[in-house]
């Protein structure tokens, strides 16, 4: 057999086994990260082991499971104002583009200033209920899903639109036919984007003034230095991010099995 041969068996198992790295990388770390706090002795009060981790998660799993489902309703409705509002402004701009020289300008300057500048002045304004964290989901999510929306309404084939405006086609008739469906893809990494997003300004929300959800317990344990509570709240955060994150990719597959032209995208 030539070498040329006896090369392509071994590419070829290797292309099979390839999808279980990233399985194996998690535990992996996990046994890396037990291995180097119960061997170098660390304080719990600085990196507790992912064993002591778990446990108290465990422990404590009726009051983390309260606290993701606050954190979860205000994710879930910021990131709805947040992406609605986005979309539209989008639709808005696609329909009469100098609208997006007024706006971006505002856009702009609402992004520079630092969410933990917005935070206090929300929780002043409108107390410590769940309106100031959905609002603070909303204006983190809002930047991050309106450029992508708003470059996917312009990404359409030039060749198609000057034949849809050949034909007399309205503005309504080019966006249905022609704008939304070259902004699907981009909807979709919007959408990606701004889950973790929205969780993120939850959780930043609550932090500065709550009475529940998984920011209140991260302060409340950050404050008493008990670093496995604060873990565990950081873990199920991750774990909802991450779930977040493969729904919408699951729901953009679907999309593109039903839409076989975005499926050669």
């Amino acid at each position: 057999m030539s070498p040329m041969g006896m090369e392509l068996p071994r590419l070829r198992s290797g292309a099979r086994l390839a999808p279980w790295v990233p399985l194996l990388a998690l535990p992996l770390a996990l046994a890396g990260w037990e291995l180097i706090v119960r061997e170098a002795r660390v304080p719990v009060y600085l990196v507790p082991a992912p064993s002591r981790i778990l446990a108290t998660l465990w422990a404590e799993r009726g009051l983390y499971l309260q606290a993701t489902g606050v954190t979860l309703g205000e994710a879930a409705a910021g990131l709805a104002l947040g992406m609605g509002v986005s979309l539209a402004l989008a639709i808005a701009t696609a329909f009469w583009p100098p609208l997006e020289r007024a706006i971006m300008p505002l856009v702009l300057l609402l992004k520079a200033i630092p969410l933990v500048a917005i935070a206090p002045i929300l929780t002043i304004w409108f107390g410590f209920g769940p309106l100031p964290k959905v609002l603070m989901t909303a204006l983190l999510t809002f930047y991050p899903a309106l450029v992508p929306l708003m470059t996917g309404l312009r990404a359409v084939d030039p060749a198609a639109l000057e034949l849809l405006r050949a034909w007399d086609a309205s503005e309504w008739e080019i966006f249905v036919h022609l704008r939304w469906p070259s902004a699907r893809p981009y909807a979709f990494a919007a959408l990606k984007t701004a889950i973790p997003l929205a969780l993120i300004g939850a959780v930043v929300a609550e932090w500065t003034g709550a009475s529940g959800g998984l920011g209140r317990a991260m302060w409340l344990a950050q404050t008493n230095l008990d670093m496995p509570r604060l873990f565990a709240a950081a873990l199920i955060l991750a774990a909802v991010s991450l779930a977040g994150y493969t729904g919408a990719a699951l729901l953009e597959r679907r999309a593109r099995w039903w839409n076989p032209e975005e499926a050669r995208l």
